[in-house]
């Protein structure tokens, strides 16, 4: 059996853009619930979300990004940067939270503490482009947590593996063409944030699929493009943006994989993280907003983890 870390914050629970956002404090409380319920919380490390600090968001946001969602931040209420995106009080410091987890899974797993971490956060990230705030997220959460292990550790190739049902635009905003990273993704297409198909950088594997594909075309996906692709790029960690809107439950989305795609998914980049990285990966939570689908599949992505 593995060492797992769990990280989260009772900030992150704080951030709410209003009362029929499907983004809520909610998706946390399910996760929560449903691992005290299947008796797995005992299996993980727990640990406590630092605040990520400006100079380490700073190496994929510059300075006046970092400003402009500062100045935005409201005393009281509810300000609206898009139609989807909001901030409220408690939401600046719920997104230095949810930056400084991935931040904190990468130290522990490159000091040795654990061979992986999942991170339990909101904001989620892989939205937000490096000057521009959007879909939910704020701080590109998985492109700080990989150029801290970069800059911070020395690494000289970092892989990120996103199968959340959106595209992440902003991590491939943050590493175009940067030799590095290694970014493979599936998601919906045509489907917000509608790119993402169209002539990627080299480095990046975007693979958009239709509404309505399912695990074989997912897994045929992962089998024939990523695995090949991953191996010869010989990652030294493996960042994993992990959204479980793709989920056939969730009504975010138009696929139809289950929570056993998710498992055999982290299976498999388990396998080549222990091939190439010492078995190094760092998860955080995407999307995912049928509260059931939600928890039963991130209990499925961290029992592959722990090896339970």
């Amino acid at each position: 059996m593995t060492s797992t870390a769990f990280i989260s914050h009772r900030d992150c629970y704080l951030h709410d853009m209003g009362s029929y956002h499907p983004e809520s404090p909610a998706r946390l409380s399910a996760i929560s619930d449903h691992l005290i319920a299947q008796g797995l919380e005992a299996y993980f490390v727990h640990h406590e979300a630092p605040l990520a600090t400006l100079e380490q968001l700073a190496r994929v946001h510059p300075a006046a990004h970092l400003e402009h969602l500062k100045r935005k931040s409201p005393q009281l209420g509810i300000v609206h940067l898009d139609p989807d995106t909001a901030m409220c009080p408690h939401t600046w410091q719920a997104a230095l939270r949810s930056a400084g987890a991935g931040i904190e899974a990468v130290d522990l797993v490159m000091r040795g503490e654990v061979e992986n971490a999942f991170c339990a956060v909101r904001p989620p990230g892989h939205h937000a482009e490096r000057e521009n705030a959007m879909g939910f997220c704020f701080f590109n959460n998985i492109a700080v947590a990989a150029a801290h292990a970069l800059a911070a550790h020395g690494l000289e190739r970092v892989a990120i593996v996103d199968f959340d049902v959106h595209h992440g635009n902003g991590t491939e905003d943050a590493f175009r063409n940067d030799p590095r990273v290694l970014m493979t993704s599936i998601f919906q297409h045509p489907f917000f944030p509608y790119c993402g198909a169209d002539s990627p950088a080299d480095n990046m594997l975007n693979v958009p699929l239709p509404a309505g594909a399912d695990s074989e075309q997912f897994r045929a996906v992962v089998s024939e493009q990523w695995l090949p692709r991953l191996r010869q790029f010989r990652p030294q960690m493996v960042l994993i943006s992990a959204g479980f809107d793709a989920h056939g439950e969730d009504e975010m989305g138009n696929m139809r994989l289950t929570e056993k795609d998710f498992a055999w998914v982290t299976d498999e980049v388990r396998r080549i993280a222990k091939e190439t990285a010492q078995g190094r990966i760092v998860s955080m939570l995407e999307g995912g907003y049928s509260l059931s689908s939600l928890a039963r599949s991130v209990a499925a992505h961290l029992r592959a983890l722990a090896d339970l």
